[in-house]
């Protein structure tokens, strides 16, 4: 399952054109913000607590309760403008917290276009407190229902709408050759990015 998982965003990555972002995605006045500060420089995202009420609610009990505190950013995959970085929680089971009902994209509305968020899972309805951050657009992660298998894709609760500088910084930053197992050797970062806080913004 894990490996049918990370072969799942690999193709994501060959499948999908990129088109870069020319300007800031549009957060709607329901949206809530979360700045998180890391080594490389602050990020904002806008939560779509609105469109993804579970998964979106699962993300701010981690920031409420300062489960992300002192995690980081720990693999990267694709290069320059096109790829998707992975961070949070690492199944640290002093930090995460039950898993979540997944929603869907085709649920939601949501997709995965540049800046988007979304969480990282085994099979549906695993998530917990690790999530990624896509650079380009990569509809593959989306929800397919005319696919065969597991085709319900992963689940967008926010968009960053500031920082998308220091998310590029972070998807080139230097890859360990002998960290991670299996298709993710190669793609972890060699100085993980620690997220030094994660907080709403009033």
């Amino acid at each position: 399952m894990i490996r049918q998982l990370f072969l799942f965003l690999l193709a994501a990555l060959t499948l999908s054109p990129a088109f870069a972002q020319t300007e800031p995605v549009a957060s709607n006045p329901v949206d809530v913000r979360v700045a998180l500060e890391t080594d490389k420089g602050r990020i904002v995202i806008a939560v779509h607590t609105d469109k993804a009420p579970i998964t979106a609610g699962n993300f701010l009990k981690y920031v409420d309760q300062k489960r992300l505190d002192g995690t980081a950013f720990y693999r990267g995959v694709g290069a320059a403008d096109y790829g998707f970085v992975q961070g949070g929680a690492q199944n640290d089971p002093k930090r995460i917290l039950a898993p979540i009902k997944h929603e869907p994209t085709t649920q939601t509305g949501l997709t995965h276009d540049d800046g988007a968020l979304s969480m990282a899972r085994y099979a549906p309805g695993s998530a917990t407190g690790d999530f990624f951050v896509v650079l380009g657009k990569m509809p593959a992660m989306d929800a397919h229902p005319e696919a065969a298998g597991d085709n319900v894709g992963f689940a967008v609760f926010a968009h960053v709408v500031e920082g998308l500088d220091v998310v590029k910084a972070i998807l080139i930053a230097p890859k360990s050759p002998t960290k991670g197992e299996g298709v993710m050797k190669g793609q972890m970062l060699e100085a993980p990015v620690r997220i030094v806080t994660a907080r709403r913004i009033p």
